[in-house]
C-alpha cells in the first residue's frame, strides 16, 4: 500500500476514540490492509481477561473478534488507558495487540507488520501515539503527526466496497443407532469435507452487482477454483492473481463510478457485490455420460441426522482487489470461519435439539463499518440469555445500554431482494420521515441545538382519509411519538388507530366504552396512559401555567433531548403539537423551538410542509410580537422516557 516512510503519520477515521478518562482498561484498534499501516478505522474494547491476572484471555478475545470483524479488517495495534510511564504501557499494549494477532491470523503471519501503541493518559486525557516496526523489533518509537479524518465516512467509501456471499447448506449425517457417540467423529470429517470442497476446483463462484442502476450494468463474472489461490496473505493482495485475464478485473468494474459531491456515504449506500458459489463438477468437458449413483448399505441400524448451516458473510475491500482475491482472501476465509464458529456451537449437543444459529450484521450509530453477530434463535430477543450477549456487545462496541442497537430489527439485510429491510418496517415506508432534516436555521445567535435522535414518521389531520380536522391533534401526535419508538426498534406494536387509542383508554377504566369511536379530545394524560398501556413507556410531564412560562423550561427540554431523545408532546388549550427540538443559548435566553405541527391537511409533500410552516422553528414571540404559545391558556408537556434496554 501507501509508502510513508518518509511521512509517517497515524491516521484516524473512526469518529472518536472511545476513552474514559476514569476508567483503565484495554481496546483493540481496527485498520485493514486496504489503508496504510497507521490507519485506525475503529475501536472496541477488549472485555474478557484472565481471572487470575489482569492480562486479556486472549482465546475469548480471539473467538469472539473472528466473528465479530469482517474480513478485510485486522488488528493493528491496541491502546491502554493508564497514567505513569508511556513506553512502558505502549510496550503493553503492543505486546497484547501481538498475541491476539497470531491467535487470529497465524504464527508469522503479520510478523513483518507495523504495530500501534497508543497510550491514553488516565490522569491527564493526553493520547501518545507509539509504534513497532515488527515483533523482532525491540524498539519503540513515537509518531507526533496524527491526522483525524474530517470526512471519515467518503475516505473509507471511496476506496472501498461490500462483498456478500449467501450459502445454505444442508449435512446429511448417518451414525449406528447403538454407537451414537460416533456421531461427533462422522460430524468431523463431514465438516472437514464442506471446507475442503470450498476450495475445489471444479466449484464456480459467480460474482455480480446488485446495484439497481439504469443504464449498462456489468456483465457477471466466472471464477473457477482453480484460478484461486489460497497461500498468500491479503496484505500482499496483489501478487495474489494468477496469470489469466481474471487477474485484470477488479472489485471496481462492479461499483459506481458517478456518485455526486452531494452522495451519502454510509453501509446502506456502499457499492456491493454478490458472490454465488456453484458446483461444476463437469467442467467444460464435451463428454456425454449418464448420472452414477453408488449404493452402500449399512451393516448396522443406521439413523440420519440432517445439520443446517445458513452462511451470510459480508466482507470489505479496496476497490482496486482482483476479483480472483476478493474471493480467495475474503469470501472463502469468512465462510469458513464463520461455518467453524457455528460448527463449534452445534457440537456439544448435536443430537439434542441443535442450535438454530443465523448471522447477522449491523452498522450501529458512530461505527464506521459493519460488524458480524452470531445469534441463537432458539431464545427470544427478551430472554436474558440473549439480553446479556447484546450487553457485552454494547460493552465491547462502546455503545449506550438503554436503546436497542443490535436487535434483529435492527440488522443490515444485503441477502433478500433488493436489500429490503423487513415488512414491520416497510408498512411505514409511505410516510414522510425526519421532515425538519434539511430546514432553515432557527435564528438563535450562539444556541445549542439539542434534537430528537432517531427517525419519526410525520402523522397529520386527514391522514390516510380519516378526517380527524378539529379534534385529533394530539392522537396524531402520539402516533408520530409511537412511530419514533416503532423505528427505533423499542417494539414492533403497530402505530395505533385513533379508534384503537380510544379502546385502550377504555380498557384501562379511563373512559366509558361509549368514548370509543367518538370525537373527543384527548390531552397529554390520556398519552401518557396510551403508551404505557401499549409500549410500556413511562412518561414525565411538564406543567406550566402559562404559555409565557414555556420558553423557562428550554433548559430541561434540552436535557430531554440529549439524554432521551424521544419527540415531546405539548398540549394547550384545544391545540397540541410535536416538539422535535429546541435551539437555546443559556446567556441570553434567546430560545426557539422545533414544531411539527399535526394539524397540516394537505398532501405529504416535504417542500409545501416546510414553506408553509408546517414543521419549523418558531420563537415564543416572533418578530411581528406575536405569541405561538398562548400566555391565557396552561400546557401539558409530555416527555416520553426510553426504555432502559438493550
Amino acid at each position: 500500500m501507501e509508502n510513508q516512510d518518509d511521512h509517517r503519520s497515524v491516521r484516524v477515521l473512526c469518529p472518536k476514540l472511545l476513552l474514559h478518562k476514569n476508567q483503565p482498561g484495554l481496546q483493540w484498534l481496527i485498520g485493514s490492509p486496504f489503508f496504510p499501516p497507521l490507519t485506525i478505522l475503529s475501536t472496541v474494547k477488549c472485555i474478557h481477561f484472565d481471572h487470575h491476572s489482569s492480562s486479556p484471555d486472549y482465546n475469548q478475545e480471539s473467538d469472539d473478534l473472528r466473528t465479530l470483524l469482517l474480513k478485510g479488517f485486522d488488528i493493528v495495534g491496541a491502546l491502554i488507558v493508564k497514567n505513569s510511564d508511556i513506553e512502558t504501557n505502549a510496550a503493553e499494549a503492543i505486546d497484547s495487540a501481538r498475541k491476539l494477532r497470531k491467535l487470529l491470523y497465524g504464527v508469522g503471519a503479520l510478523d513483518k507488520k507495523e504495530a500501534l501503541g497508543v497510550v491514553a493518559d488516565s490522569d491527564t486525557g493526553e493520547i501518545h501515539f507509539l509504534t513497532s516496526n515488527s515483533e523482532n523489533s525491540m524498539g519503540i518509537e513515537r509518531v507526533d503527526s496524527v491526522v483525524y479524518e474530517d470526512y471519515p465516512e467518503k475516505y473509507f467509501w471511496e476506496r472501498g466496497c461490500l462483498l456478500s456471499c449467501e450459502l445454505p447448506i444442508q449435512l446429511p449425517l448417518y451414525y449406528p443407532v447403538h454407537n451414537s457417540s460416533d456421531v461427533k467423529k462422522v460430524f468431523q470429517r463431514a465438516t472437514d469435507g464442506v471446507i475442503a470442497k470450498l476450495k475445489d476446483p471444479k466449484i464456480a463462484y459467480i460474482v455480480e452487482t446488485t446495484a439497481q442502476i439504469s443504464g449498462e450494468i456489468p456483465q457477471p463474472v466466472i471464477l473457477r477454483g482453480g484460478q484461486l489461490d489460497f497461500s498468500t496473505d491479503i496484505s500482499n493482495f496483489r501478487e495474489g492473481a494468477q496469470d489469466s485475464d481474471a487477474k485484470l478485473i477488479t472489485c471496481s468494474q462492479f461499483c459506481l463510478n458517478n456518485k455526486s459531491d452531494s452522495s451519502v456515504y454510509s453501509t446502506e449506500n456502499a457499492d456491493k457485490i454478490q458472490v454465488s458459489i456453484l458446483v461444476n463438477s463437469s467442467e467444460n468437458t464435451p463428454t456425454v455420460a449418464a448420472p452414477l449413483a453408488q449404493y452402500v448399505p449399512a451393516i448396522e441400524e443406521t439413523r440420519l441426522l440432517v445439520v443446517e448451516f445458513k452462511l451470510e458473510v459480508l466482507s470489505y475491500a479496496a476497490k482496486d482487489l482482483p476479483l480472483v482475491s476478493a474471493v480467495s482472501k475474503l469470501i472463502v476465509p469468512g465462510l469458513i470461519d464463520q461455518f467453524n464458529s457455528m460448527k463449534n456451537t452445534i457440537l456439544p449437543d448435536l443430537l439434542a435439539k441443535h442450535p438454530q444459529l443465523h448471522s447477522y450484521h449491523f452498522n450501529p450509530p458512530g461505527l464506521l463499518h459493519p460488524v458480524n453477530v452470531i445469534y441463537e434463535l432458539n431464545y427470544g430477543e427478551t430472554e436474558m440469555k440473549q439480553v446479556e450477549v447484546r450487553k457485552a456487545l454494547h460493552l465491547r462496541l462502546g455503545l449506550p445500554l438503554d436503546r436497542p442497537l443490535l436487535r434483529a430489527a435492527n440488522a443490515l439485510n444485503f441477502f433478500t431482494s433488493h436489500g429490503l429491510k423487513s415488512d414491520s418496517i416497510k408498512k411505514g415506508s409511505t410516510l414522510l420521515k425526519d421532515v425538519h432534516i434539511g430546514i432553515p436555521s432557527s435564528g438563535v445567535s450562539g444556541g445549542t441545538l439539542s434534537l430528537v435522535q432517531g427517525s419519526y414518521e410525520y402523522y397529520h389531520y386527514m391522514h390516510d382519509g380519516f378526517n380527524d380536522s378539529g379534534w385529533g391533534c394530539a392522537y396524531r401526535s402520539l402516533q408520530t411519538i409511537i412511530s419514533w419508538f416503532r423505528l427505533q426498534h423499542y417494539t414492533s406494536t403497530e402505530v395505533p388507530s385513533h379508534r384503537e387509542i380510544q379502546q385502550s383508554l377504555v380498557d384501562i377504566g379511563d373512559k366509558d366504552p361509549n368514548f370509543v369511536g367518538s370525537r373527543e379530545w384527548i390531552g397529554a394524560i390520556e398519552l401518557s396512559f396510551v403508551l404505557d398501556k401499549l409500549l410500556g413507556v413511562g412518561c414525565k410531564i411538564i406543567n406550566v401555567r402559562s404559555g409565557a412560562e414555556l420558553p423557562e423550561k428550554c433548559r430541561e427540554l434540552a436535557l430531554h433531548f440529549e439524554n432521551q431523545g424521544t419527540p415531546i408532546m405539548i398540549g394547550g388549550g384545544v391545540l397540541a403539537y410535536t416538539l422535535l427540538g429546541v435551539d437555546y443559548n443559556e446567556v441570553s435566553g434567546d430560545c426557539a423551538f422545533l414544531i411539527l405541527d399535526p394539524h397540516y391537511t394537505g398532501n405529504d409533500e416535504r417542500k409545501k410542509i416546510i414553506s408553509g410552516g408546517w414543521c419549523g422553528w418558531k420563537k415564543a414571540v416572533d418578530s411581528k410580537g406575536k405569541n405561538f404559545f398562548l400566555h391565557d391558556k396552561f400546557y401539558n408537556l409530555l416527555l416520553p422516557q426510553r426504555p432502559n434496554m438493550v
